[in-house]
């Protein structure tokens, strides 16, 4: 079993939820994040999203897109974030997956970034804008790194989309709660994501997690289908949780508070994911 396959499979046994975290790497600095990092798996996560800064986060809303800023100020790009993902490696078996925009990929050549990746540690990579249709060299790399490439999902995806996306995926699938950026959600959409999260594993036959807008316990367990007290086949498999970790990075005052407010979050989403 890959790292990803064990950390759901962990959480099946304990009839509990996969806790993914995002962190933009260089925000607000290399050592910050690495810091950042540390702290979300020892509050709980048991994924980290690893995010290489782009300029253009098409995908991502105003905080996403702020720490992108700050991170590429702060000297941080897709090989820094792959040398933080190799820091992680040396002390932790959770599963990373590098989360990104295909350009730095592309410039930095897709085999090489595969190479690169396994070296690193790197157990799946997330490309917002590369369709399913497209990038057969990264893709094949992948495969015969043995690398996963995550899949996203959105409520306008329709059958053929679903398949087409799911035809090589492995690990888990990404289902986007919102047709918009990340960091808004409510209620009634993460509902409507936690169910369309149990017809997509049932389809795929993979684990579903569900992302943007998830900010605290409440929203994690509507996601998840806990809120409904219908059971663990009700909603998703896990969530993830990004504009909420960086807007606690961004209000900050220095890497102390940084790391205290990070673990607070993630200690408050096992708490809620953890109850049955």
């Amino acid at each position: 079993m890959s790292r990803i396959d064990r950390a759901f499979a962990a959480q099946r046994v304990r009839n509990g939820r996969v806790l993914v975290v995002y962190l933009c790497v260089g925000d607000p600095s290399l050592k910050g994040s690495l810091k950042c990092a540390r702290a979300a798996l020892e509050a709980g996560a048991d994924v980290l999203e690893l995010g290489v800064p782009f300029s253009d986060p098409t995908a991502d809303g105003p905080a996403i897109a702020r720490a992108s800023e700050r991170a590429i100020a702060a000297g941080s790009s897709l090989m820094r974030t792959l040398e933080v993902a190799a820091e992680i490696r040396k002390e932790s078996d959770a599963p990373l997956v590098l989360f990104g925009y295909y350009n730095p990929i592309l410039i930095h050549g897709e085999e090489r970034t595969i190479r690169d990746a396994r070296a690193a540690g790197v157990d799946a990579l997330l490309v917002v804008d590369l369709p399913p249709e497209e990038g057969k060299i990264l893709r094949d790399a992948a495969d015969e790194a043995g690398i996963a490439i995550i899949p996203l999902l959105t409520p306008t995806s329709g059958a053929a989309r679903i398949a087409a996306a799911t035809a090589r995926a492995k690990g888990f699938l990404y289902y986007v709660s919102v047709t918009g950026v990340t960091g808004k959600a409510g209620d009634e959409a993460l509902s409507d994501a936690a169910v369309q999260a149990r017809h997509l594993r049932e389809a795929s036959k993979l684990p579903v997690v569900v992302g943007f807008g998830i900010d605290g316990p409440h929203k994690a367990r509507i996601a998840t289908g806990l809120a409904s007290g219908n059971g663990a086949s009700q909603g998703a498999d896990g969530i993830v949780v990004g504009t909420a970790v960086v807007k606690a990075i961004e209000a900050g005052r220095d890497d102390d508070s940084r790391v205290r407010e990070v673990s607070r979050l993630v200690t408050s989403l096992r708490a809620a994911l953890d109850e049955s």
